[in-house]
């Protein structure tokens, strides 16, 4: 059984990259794009998706991923997964959609999978974006991919420092207003007299000292995209402010009388926990909901230790570029074995500060804070007496480092499964 010629015909003319397989995960055929993109000029037809796409001798499912194409295959419906796929250019985030297709027999007979690569993000060291490919990021960014293209309204939920304003810029960059402004409010401290004036403007004469008309922040995020960053802080007494220009989409300068309409896409972040402020009245519930159409938690370092010696390597090379600084194995264990409260942003001040400290272009455990020079001890990332469930994912987690985040090698020296493995770190 091949595909239909009109199947065929179609895809080899269309711009993204599609593949046709069978029920068996056997690539029937394969597109210009996709040849040219994900194969490196090489003939895949014949080949199963799973082996060309990851290297797998299994099914993607049966080696503790999600597969769409055995989804699809149950249930009937398109199916859309963000995978880590093996590349010419080497792994890549790239946006599977598969679609089922009937066949002459009234029946699915084909599966369509078209391939988008994710450039807001990467799995190797970059200049500028997100960078990671641990589980735990991967399951983010898929939800941003997910949310990125509506207008609908995000809130990033998580720790400090664990990348909120990098998070929105890639919503920002990935729907249809990226040509457009995007404006961050920075709403902690804000009085209330400050927090309308900036959000919303002033008209000359309004107060002492506001001796020519200034455009507020609402107005120059027109067309694109307003990043209220600490929505949490806002005074409960501020807050119905906000709510107005939410529900109504309109607003006023201070001094104004010309109601102006504002055009902008909302992304909200916080580190507090709203839901508990709304419970405890210190958070209106009407201002929650309005804000909370979509949340993305993103995890804390910690729960995505396999992330730290890529991150890691790419802070060197952002903060020391035309320098090729490394760290040493021990240096890199230290880290490893650190938990992290304040993420992202101390894994930056503790690689900015060892880069002063070294003379060489190596980094050392010397180097490192004082609380992380000590001695690791090897594959306990911390001797605090925690659940035994939590002892083997952190275990996990710091394995899972050691081999550079390849969950297949290090299945195998642990002699279990790689799906049974990515059930545990999924956990």
């Amino acid at each position: 059984m091949s595909p239909t010629n009109e199947l065929i015909s179609f895809l080899e003319t269309h711009p993204d990259a599609q593949i046709v397989m069978d029920a068996h995960y056997r690539i029937l055929a394969a597109n210009a794009a996709y040849r040219r993109i994900y194969a490196g000029g090489r003939d895949v037809v014949g080949q199963t998706c799973y082996a060309v796409s990851h290297g797998y001798k299994r099914p993607c499912d049966e080696c503790g991923e999600s597969c769409p194409l055995a989804a699809s295959r149950a249930n009937g419906e398109p199916n859309r997964v963000l995978h880590l796929h093996h590349t010419p250019r080497g792994e890549e985030h790239v946006d599977v959609e598969l679609t089922p297709i009937v066949g002459a027999s009234g029946k699915i007979e084909y599966f369509v999978e078209r391939m988008m690569t994710v450039r807001e993000a990467s799995s190797l060291p970059a200049e500028k974006g997100l960078v990671g490919k641990s589980p735990a990021f991967n399951r983010m960014l898929e939800l941003v991919r997910r949310v990125a293209p509506s207008n609908t309204a995000a809130l990033l939920l998580g720790e400090s420092g664990t990348g909120k304003e990098l998070v929105a810029q890639a919503i920002h960059q990935q729907s249809g207003r990226e040509h457009a402004p995007f404006v961050v409010v920075e709403c902690s401290g804000l009085t209330e007299t400050l927090f309308e004036s900036e959000l919303f403007g002033y008209e000359k004469g309004a107060f002492t000292g506001a001796n020519q008309r200034k455009i507020g922040l609402v107005e120059s995020a027109s067309g694109g995209t307003l990043f209220l960053d600490e929505v949490g802080d806002i005074p409960l007494s501020l807050q119905v402010k906000l709510l107005r220009l939410l529900e109504t989409g309109t607003f006023r300068r201070v001094g104004g009388v010309e109601t102006l309409r504002a055009d902008f896409r909302l992304i909200a972040a916080t580190h507090r926990d709203l839901k508990g402020m709304v419970e405890r009245g210190s958070f209106r519930r009407d201002l929650y909901y309005r804000l909370s159409v979509f949340p993305i938690f993103l995890p804390a370092l910690r729960e995505r230790r396999e992330d730290i010696a890529l991150l890691a390597d790419t802070l060197l090379s952002r903060l020391a570029p035309g320098r090729a600084y490394s760290l040493s194995p021990q240096a890199l264990a230290r880290l490893q074995a650190y938990d992290f409260p304040g993420n992202i942003r101390e894994l930056r001040n503790i690689i900015e500060r060892a880069i002063l400290m070294a003379d060489g272009d190596t980094l050392l455990p010397e180097h490192l804070p004082p609380d992380l020079a000590g001695e690791a001890v090897a594959g306990i990332p911390d001797m605090d007496i925690v659940p035994l469930e939590m002892a083997e994912l952190r275990y996990l987690q710091w394995a899972l480092a050691q081999h550079n985040g390849d969950r297949k090698s290090l299945a195998a020296q642990l002699g279990i499964s790689e799906r049974t493995l990515y059930r545990k770190l999924a956990a």
